[in-house]
């Protein structure tokens, strides 16, 4: 399936082919636990993902292995996507920026980051 999404503001716009988002993942590693964000729960292949921002608008954070890399909006603030520590080069979104998908209604798995 084909979605689309942005940031709050709308300076990060994205585009991705993924299969049907039927549930959410949450992460228990510190920075997931603080962002709070239902992330996809399949992984984006790089060729999937379509990124579109103005130069200097995404800006990335990283921590502890320095593999994930957390990617945000320099302008709003929000977090749009992350490059996973799981599968390296490849992305989850976060679904609160997804066209069309209620996050309040879909169900959640749990994901160990923390014993990762």
């Amino acid at each position: 399936m084909d979605y689309t999404g942005r940031c709050h503001c709308g300076a990060v716009s994205f585009r991705f082919t993924g299969p049907e988002i039927v549930d959410g993942l949450r992460c228990n590693c510190s920075i997931c636990l603080k962002k709070g964000a239902l992330m996809s729960n399949f992984f984006i292949s790089p060729e999937a993902l379509q990124i579109e921002a103005e130069e200097g608008v995404v800006a990335s954070y990283q921590f502890a292995t320095h593999v994930a890399a957390h990617h945000f909006c320099k302008t709003c603030g929000i977090y749009t996507f992350h490059q996973t520590r799981r599968k390296p080069g490849f992305y989850r979104v976060n679904l609160g920026c997804v066209d069309g998908i209620d996050t309040l209604n879909l169900p959640v798995v749990l994901a160990d980051g923390v014993s990762f």
